[in-house]
């Protein structure tokens, strides 16, 4: 396979990349989350995780494909004093799909919170968490789905983007990317993110 060669999605209209010998519609970086909210005012957090470096591979424990299907360990530092939640989205950009695929969607976690365990039930409340939600993924399920790109692509990235907000969100569970982003959009004050990758 020539993985220089690009194509223009009929989707999205973006040129986009061969993954796994057929012409998949990269939903593409620009798409991120952090890439649709104004950030310039926001301070730098740092994200990591036990589970795996920052750019390296993450562990087939976390995946849906092969693994058990749990979300992956977190944890964060460097909150704005003034941080009232904090809101974490997971997104493939690398997804054949017109928007990056959401693999998790948790907010209203508290400001007192620098990590989170293994394992987040999924359900509406993260009782693992006081007060944290969890919205639904694009799988159409609450919390966590693991990484299941498929057989053949190129690395996927998952990006873990961690939010600091001014305040807290109106929004219940079972919230949709779209409803976030729009909730967030005018109280982030610090952003940071972790990038693993994943191949089958």
């Amino acid at each position: 396979m020539d993985i220089g060669h690009t194509i223009k999605c009929a989707v999205t209209g973006m040129p986009t990349m061969l993954f796994g010998g057929q012409p998949g519609c990269r939903a593409g970086d620009e798409r991120l989350a952090r890439n649709q909210l104004e950030l310039s005012h926001a301070g730098i957090l740092s994200v990591g995780s036990p589970a795996f470096e920052s750019g390296s591979a993450i562990p087939s424990t976390y995946s849906a494909g092969e693994g058990q299907n749990i979300s992956p360990p977190l944890r964060w530092s460097d909150l704005p004093a003034q941080t009232h939640s904090i809101a974490l989205i997971v997104e493939d950009p690398d997804a054949p799909t017109p928007k990056p695929f959401v693999h998790w969607l948790l907010y209203n976690i508290p400001p007192n919170v620098t990590a989170i365990p293994e394992g987040i039930p999924h359900e509406e409340i993260a009782i693992i968490i006081p007060g944290a939600m969890q919205g639904k993924n694009s799988s159409m399920k609450l919390g966590w789905t693991g990484m299941a790109p498929p057989k053949g692509d190129l690395p996927h990235h998952y990006h873990f983007q961690v939010f600091a907000l001014s305040t807290g969100l109106s929004l219940e569970a079972e919230a949709g990317r779209s409803a976030l982003l729009r909730e967030m959009k005018d109280h982030i004050i610090g952003v940071g993110e972790l990038i693993g990758t994943y191949q089958r």
